[in-house]
């Protein structure tokens, strides 16, 4: 099980900045889309443990759609460094505002966490944080060192923000040596305006790029949402930009619209779809590729990472 640490504080708006947004209307789910609401005794014992901890899941604030099939199996992806973001994605459900100052016993209280509930895989994201010299890199860091130490056994995956102008932090995430680092893309270059103001996607390809230049035995992982408005040529050019940067792995998932002031969803893939561009995406050189409407980062990332494993496993004695 993966977990999220942090105490919320209470907010009159979640996203203040959407507030001036006209409605979008929020289509009806396909039957592919739609999934049992959670409420199962292993669902109903991740809940307590998480209660009783105090622990913030990315599972709930940021709405995922697989919150009850992972927490039946007691898996849960855990989000350090508060609950607010400093960024206003269109996509995303997690709050906008001022953050909180970074609680510096997170990192022991994670690691504590993951030790006592014998976690063989866990996977740490995080809002992003411009208000801080680097970005947080130095609380990733000090967060997988301090996991390594309480469960050594324990394979770490990092979904980081960009690190956008905040020279040196990529450095020092990619210096903790997880074994993944994940950094999610999200959407083609052509929507970044409108779906990642904050964000720049060269920046993000070259993070990624720059994991395998200082470190090439971690593996690089990344995503996009379907449902923009992004074209196929373009879904097709981003891989090509991915394995350009050297990335192992890459998600593929639809956009759901967390309310009506986020960015409307502009079509629903079918399954045909995401099977296709799976079977693209091996041919164009990924050793693991995730493709489904509900995939999502973290969604089956321990068993997606053993495969991973093996895949390079497998390449290297062809070799």
């Amino acid at each position: 099980m993966t977990v999220v640490i942090e105490a919320r504080t209470a907010r009159a708006l979640r996203h203040p900045e959407k507030q001036a947004r006209p409605d979008t209307p929020i289509l009806r789910k396909p039957e592919w889309l739609r999934v049992r609401a959670p409420g199962s005794p292993g669902y109903a014992a991740t809940r307590a443990v998480v209660r009783e901890h105090g622990l913030v899941t990315v599972c709930e604030e940021a709405g995922c759609p697989n919150i009850g099939e992972c927490w039946e199996k007691s898996h849960a992806t855990m989000m350090i460094m508060g609950e607010v973001c400093t960024r206003a994605c269109g996509f995303c459900n997690v709050a906008t505002g001022k953050p909180a100052p970074l609680d510096p016993t997170e990192p022991t209280r994670v690691a504590d966490a993951v030790a006592k509930m014998g976690l063989k895989h866990v996977v740490i994201t995080s809002v992003d944080r411009d208000d801080l010299a680097e970005g947080g890199a130095d609380h990733f860091a000090r967060t997988v060192a301090a996991i390594r130490a309480a469960a050594p056994a324990a394979t770490i995956e990092i979904l980081t923000p960009d690190f956008l102008r905040k020279p040196g932090a990529a450095e020092i995430a990619i210096g903790a040596r997880p074994d993944v680092f994940n950094h999610n893309l999200e959407t083609v270059p052509r929507l970044y305006h409108s779906i990642r103001p904050g964000a720049r996607y060269y920046a993000s390809l070259r993070l990624l790029e720059r994991v395998k230049e200082l470190d090439p035995a971690q593996f690089t992982k990344s995503g996009l949402m379907l449902g923009l408005g992004e074209s196929r040529d373009e879904v097709l050019q981003v891989m090509d930009d991915m394995r350009c940067a050297g990335v192992d792995f890459i998600t593929l998932g639809q956009y759901l619209q967390p309310s009506r002031k986020h960015a409307p969803i502009d079509r629903f893939a079918a399954p045909e779809e995401f099977e296709a561009l799976k079977t693209i995406a091996y041919a164009k050189g990924f050793l693991m590729v995730a493709a489904s409407p509900l995939t999502r980062s973290s969604h089956h990332a321990g068993e997606d990472f053993q495969r991973l494993r093996a895949a390079r496993n497998a390449q290297l004695d062809a070799a």
